[in-house]
């Protein structure tokens, strides 16, 4: 029998203590904190130029129907996050100076590993995002950012991940494929998302009020992904730098706010064919290694624009999304991901600051890739894919969510959800899953 552990049990506990009382004490639903503002101690520090936050995220997952295992287990992975900001400019008089320290821990389990996905080949959303990249902790950010030339020229150093500041966007969702930065999913070997952090300097440059162009470098190191390298600070293991960036334009339609971003990145350092050894022949086949290419690239779109409001609360309305990704076909599994969806804030007067969520996104994977586990197959003589030898092949996938965020207090959201991911893993095998999930997101 499932049992949630006592962090979950506690995050719904903690629903029932949302209460009227004033903002500045514990379990306020109308204090940012769940343990409220110390006696005012908190307001007095930030005013001071000093923020301390203590975060946690809970996801649970469970295969209602379909997968690759139908055994309807459910899983439940969690992150807390440690993090400081400091102002330095009223600290140490610093001009529009800014540190920023986070550490985060991860554990648990994802029902997507061995229920939901083929094991032998894995798949590519992940049913909760929060699982990934070890039960460990990690230095998640250690950063300076200064402006200079009056804020026209914003430039951040220190260990950070791309998808902070690049194709950057929103983590409300569960499935992974509608939460954050998705070059990140799709490269995830040169690209690392949240919580892993590696060295790295961005340059913004603000053109006007509403459209900046920003680039970076960041340091290529495998080995900061490995569980125990959370706080890893030298750079052995480093094998080249990735080079992305972007344009970004928020613009005002019809007084509603909108954001709008195209990039491309480059990575230096060596990758490996998807197909070819050296000599152009399918490497399943002549058992040679594959061919060394010199570089990686890919490029992304995003969109997201409100699109109504309400004349009472304009914060309250629809917004619509859309993000793509394109990829080097000659070195990576996934050559190109779309997703698209809709989010309305404050469905009801009587829930102002709930969210309902609904979002489709398309995997698909490189013909190359899918070429290569046909041939490794035929090389084996493998062609039952029962076969515990045989090399599941890989298409396309398909998922979709639909969420409601029950706001119970401004510390505190809980979104129950609905996914259903098609062909998972982009295994046509395997059958089509349909996941309950529960979302828990606070800030103590």
């Amino acid at each position: 029998m499932f049992q949630l552990p006592k962090t979950c049990f506690i995050g719904l506990a903690l629903t029932a203590c949302a209460t009227p009382a004033s903002a500045s004490e514990m379990f306020a639903s109308d204090s940012p904190w769940m343990l409220g503002d110390w006696g005012g101690t908190r307001s007095e520090l930030l005013a001071k130029g000093y923020d301390f936050t203590l975060g946690y995220t809970g996801e649970m997952g469970s295969n209602l129907h379909g997968g690759f295992d139908h055994d309807r287990t459910a899983r439940y992975s969690d992150q807390f996050t440690f993090g400081s900001h400091l102002d330095l400019e009223k600290i140490l008089g610093w001009n529009d100076t800014e540190f920023q320290l986070t550490v985060t821990e991860r554990h648990g389990d994802n029902i997507s590993n061995d229920r939901i996905n083929d094991p032998r080949v894995g798949g590519f959303t992940s049913a909760q995002e929060v699982w990934g990249r070890g039960e460990t902790w990690r230095l998640t950010q250690l950063w300076v950012k200064q402006k200079y030339f009056d804020g026209a020229v914003d430039v951040k150093f220190g260990r950070f991940g791309e998808g902070e500041d690049f194709n950057s966007f929103p983590c409300d969702f569960q499935n992974l494929a509608f939460c954050g930065s998705q070059v990140g999913n799709w490269v995830g070997s040169i690209w690392y998302n949240w919580p892993v952090s590696q060295w790295a300097l961005r340059v913004r440059y603000n053109l006007t009020d509403a459209l900046y162009a920003q680039v970076g470098v960041y340091e290529q190191n495998p080995s900061n992904l490995e569980s125990g390298n959370g706080f890893k600070l030298s750079g052995s293991g480093t094998q080249g730098a990735i080079l992305p960036v972007e344009l970004v334009w928020s613009p005002q339609v019809n007084g509603l706010k909108g954001e709008y971003r195209a990039g491309y990145y480059y990575s230096n350092a060596k990758a490996h064919d998807v197909l070819d050894d050296s000599n152009g022949q399918p490497a399943a086949l002549s058992g040679a290694a594959y061919r060394s290419r010199s570089s990686k690239h890919g490029m992304w779109l995003g969109a997201q624009q409100q699109v109504t409001s309400l004349a009472s609360d304009q914060s309250r309305g629809l917004s619509l999304f859309a993000n793509a990704t394109l990829h080097d076909k000659k070195t990576n599994a996934i050559d190109n991901y779309v997703q698209a969806g809709l989010v309305y804030k404050g469905p009801f007067d009587a829930r102002a600051k709930d969210d309902i969520g609904f979002a489709l996104a398309r995997v698909h994977v490189n013909p190359a890739y899918r070429k290569n586990a046909r041939l490794a197959n035929q090389a084996a003589g493998l062609d039952d894919y029962d076969n515990p030898g045989f090399l599941p092949v890989q298409d396309t996938e398909y998922s979709a969510e639909l969420y409601y965020g029950i706001h119970l207090a401004d510390w505190l959201t809980v979104r129950p959800n609905l996914q259903y991911i098609r062909h998972p893993g982009g295994v046509s095998q395997v059958d089509d899953a349909l996941i309950g999930g529960l979302k828990i997101q606070s800030t103590f």
